[in-house]
């Protein structure tokens, strides 16, 4: 292989260069079948794709803190959170079926290059802060498993491009049927996590009920902008946009409008699996730490060392780190296709993505190693919230776009969204932008 064909990456004949993920755009047909269930089959996986960061080590951290301190009262912000994940998800897939593009394409083209490049570099400041949580929550995984040294941890997760790279080779369904089975595996590790723990269910519904004290407290308040902050990823913005645009669907305004429609629940239903996995956490957290006096649990290798024996069984702890790994191996795929289509989005430079995936995975080892071999296992908690705050700070910079283009009539092509959509749209990125600044604030 040539230098060359080391940076440029080779396309199947008859590819569009200038769309994004050109290498595996149009490629999953859809059925024009008269049976529902069989065309919305063909949309199965976007949604999926994206919910992996929603339930990433960064979120098991906050919400693990979140129920030991505060026991279910913050269920209520899962559920909130999740909800907005779901709504922001629906516009990022909406706009990449009505105009054809993703939401990267559309900031180079619409912003001048002074925005353009801080748009850009916010993503690419996004896409490392994720790759860091990801990185500490394999390596911890690594060595609750298999007793492997955190710093050694890290530097494996570097070998995950090869999966990639395999995945990537044998098609895009491949990569969805992966990260599908992870979250399945996900799933019913922590039913059985909650049905081992017994939580009060009273308390559970109870607790999905906002509740006043949140804005009052300032320690839940913190712990619940935390779980904001780590729950609405940007860069899922910016991918959800492209890999929809993964399935053949027609041109025409009806073809786009069901596209649209089915795109939208294929979002809801594997948001609704990651809202399952968050509340759980919190859950099994509330249902064991909480209630055994164990409130100063804040990171996951406390929670780890805890849970057999407060649970009376060791059976929990392999299940814990197994999701936990699931988790963070989802999450590394997810983060090298957002690293690449904000790259090719925003530069039009294209690179193999095991490159791509290269850079950015060194980008979040460095920090990680050094702040391990400094400050050993308790660096390693306070990097990872610090990281949350990071995609937290960045999340505006991709919504404010987003609101902005799915309501341009000329972009959007008819299918852009109502009036109170709009609305609703604009008063979550001024509240996020308001939350994160206080975020910020009390995190400094």
């Amino acid at each position: 292989m040539s230098a060359l064909d080391a940076i440029e990456p080779e396309l199947p004949e008859g590819a569009d260069r200038t769309r994004s993920l050109s290498n595996v755009h149009r490629s999953i047909p859809v059925s024009s079948s008269r049976f529902f269930i069989r065309r919305l089959l063909a949309f199965i996986g976007p949604g999926y794709l994206v919910a992996v960061g929603y339930m990433d080590p960064g979120n098991w951290a906050t919400d693990i803190a979140g129920g030991a301190q505060f026991a279910y009262l913050l269920l209520s912000v899962v559920v909130i959170a999740s909800l907005l994940a779901i709504y922001l998800q629906s516009l990022a897939a909406q706009l990449g079926i009505a105009t054809g593009k993703d939401l990267a394409q559309l900031c180079a083209s619409s912003y001048k290059p002074s925005v353009r490049i801080f748009l850009w570099l916010s993503a690419e400041v996004a896409i490392v802060a994720c790759d860091l949580a990801e990185v500490l929550g394999a390596a911890i995984a690594f060595n609750l498993l298999f007793h492997i040294p955190l710093i050694i941890g890290v530097l494996i997760t570097a070998l995950d491009v090869l999966l990639v790279l395999a995945l990537q080779h044998k098609g895009f369904r491949w990569i969805e049927m992966l990260v599908i089975s992870l979250i399945v595996t996900m799933t019913v590790i922590f039913i059985i996590l909650i049905s081992m723990s017994s939580p009060q269910w009273a308390d559970v519904f109870k607790g999905c009920i906002p509740s006043p004290l949140i804005l009052t407290h300032a320690a839940m308040l913190t712990v619940a902008l935390g779980i904001l902050g780590a729950t609405v990823m940007p860069h899922n913005l910016y991918l959800h946009s492209a890999i929809i645009q993964t399935r053949r669907f027609g041109s025409t305004f009806a073809e786009k409008k069901e596209a649209i429609k089915l795109a939208i629940i294929d979002n809801a239903v594997a948001l609704s699996i990651a809202l399952f996995v968050n509340a759980a956490i919190l859950i099994v957290a509330a249902a064991t730490f909480y209630v055994h006096h164990q409130r100063s649990v804040g990171d996951i290798q406390t929670a780890f060392e805890l849970l057999t024996p407060i649970l009376g069984t060791t059976l929990a702890v392999p299940l814990f780190a197994v999701a936990l790994l699931a988790s963070g191996q989802n999450s590394t795929l997810t983060g090298t296709l957002a690293g690449q289509v904000i790259m090719e989005g925003f530069t039009s430079f294209r690179i193999q993505p095991w490159l791509r995936r290269m850079i950015s995975r060194m980008l979040a080892i460095v920090p990680a190693a050094i702040i391990i071999w400094i400050e050993g296992n308790k660096g390693i908690n306070s990097l990872m919230i610090w990281s949350q705050v990071i995609l937290s700070i960045q999340l505006p910079m991709a919504v404010i776009p987003l609101v902005q283009f799915t309501a341009d009539r000329k972009k959007m092509g008819g299918h852009h969204v109502s009036r109170p959509v709009m609305i609703l749209g604009w008063f979550s990125a001024i509240t996020i932008l308001v939350l994160n600044v206080y975020l910020v604030g009390i995190s400094l």
